[in-house]
């Protein structure tokens, strides 16, 4: 779909996804969407529409500049204070987000979150979520690291770097590529760049939790790490589903 040292964002997801879900149902089938990141499964959803504001180079660096020497925290309050919904939505942590947020603000003079639904919303979804204890999440994030490693992660870094492609840019702003770049370029061993590549996964897997909420109403939330978790959620969505469409176990 892209170049790897393009950016994929929420713009170029939802009529994409849209126009999938909309082949699968014509063919009689039940779209599911797998995810990830929070923001891109409740914008398709909840009926987003990303506002068609270009970017500003000029505005972002000042306002990346902002955010390095007075931290994250004072740029996500200068966006609270114009737009609390939307800073409510956003970890301070995410600079690029709200970076994004405050550029629509200032460039349409309009809260980014009165301009973000429009008339897409899916009607009828369940959704359900899989909670798992911190550590054991760690822990699977950790072993999944080190199966990317023993594939060929570290080859793939360096095939992409010697075809001209700038580690964190793009795609490949993604934990493990920025990291494994700096080894290559001998600035990290290889045991800090994996080390750091896990560490970068463990926050994004807690800034998940921005989007997904245990408290959340809509989400039915199931314990992965409990042996009957299939059962349920195949239960749950056996309810959901018309009777002429059961759940095959």
């Amino acid at each position: 779909i892209l170049d790897p040292s393009e950016r994929f964002g929420l713009g170029l997801f939802l009529p994409l996804a849209r126009e999938a879900a909309a082949d699968i149902t014509a063919r009689g089938k039940l779209p599911i969407v797998a995810g990830g990141s929070g923001q891109y499964v409740w914008g398709l959803l909840e009926g987003q529409k990303v506002p068609a504001v270009p970017p500003d180079p000029e505005f972002r660096a000042a306002l990346e500049r902002e955010a390095a020497e007075n931290g994250a925290q004072a740029l996500h309050d200068r966006l609270r204070r114009v737009d609390p919904v939307r800073a409510e939505a956003l970890d301070a942590r995410n600079v690029r987000r709200v970076v994004r947020a405050l550029e629509i603000y200032r460039f349409t003079n309009k809260k980014p979150s009165e301009l973000a639904h429009d008339a897409h919303t899916v009607g009828d979804y369940l959704v359900i979520g899989l909670t798992m204890e911190r550590k054991a999440l760690y822990r699977r994030i950790d072993e999944r690291v080190d199966v990317m490693m023993d594939a060929g992660f570290l080859a793939e870094v360096e095939r992409l770097e010697q075809a001209g492609y700038p580690m964190g840019q793009g795609a490949l702003d993604s934990p493990g590529y920025r990291e494994l770049g700096l080894h290559l370029m001998g600035e990290l061993s290889l045991e800090d760049a994996i080390s750091r590549t896990k560490t970068q996964t463990h926050r994004l897997a807690r800034r998940q939790y921005t989007w997904f909420k245990p408290t959340d109403l809509r989400i039915m939330w199931l314990d992965a790490a409990d042996s009957g978790m299939p059962e349920q959620a195949a239960e749950l969505v056996s309810a959901y589903l018309p009777e002429t469409n059961p759940v095959v176990q």
